[in-house]
């Protein structure tokens, strides 16, 4: 079985969330991951709304919430700025990137849907539940 189901492939995603303050629970979406296995493709999102994550935290550190986003950017592009991850598939990188973590960006649940092209549906992803 290809995977393929009426001209489109599965793909899964991932949010990024913003935890500023992990004691207090609040978060703000900042982007999202899609891995879609059957077009070895993985991507990732962002945008990082600074005024709604210094509502929720006046100190938080929005150049380090910034690289962090930037950093799984990197990842998902493969390549030297995936670092150790450089050499790994598709993907390894996306089961990577949405292993919990208790830092202030975290991935959240992984969702499945059905898409004919991966990047759009990246694009939709983030404007529907980022911006």
């Amino acid at each position: 079985m290809s995977g393929l189901h009426n001209g489109r492939d599965v793909f899964e995603y991932a949010l990024l969330k913003v935890v500023p303050r992990v004691e207090r629970g609040e978060m703000i979406n900042a982007g999202v991951v899609v891995y879609c296995h059957a077009r070895r493709f993985v991507e990732a999102r962002t945008y990082l709304d600074e005024a709604r994550l210094l509502c929720l935290d006046r100190a938080a550190d929005v150049e380090g919430v910034r690289a962090a986003l930037s950093a799984v950017e990197g990842i998902c592009r493969g390549g030297e700025r995936a670092g150790q991850a450089a050499q790994d598939d598709a993907g390894r990188r996306f089961r990577w990137l949405i292993a919990p973590r208790s830092t202030v960006v975290q991935p959240g649940p992984v969702h499945t849907g059905l898409t004919t092209d991966p990047a759009v549906e990246a694009e939709r992803l983030l404007e529907l539940l980022v911006r």
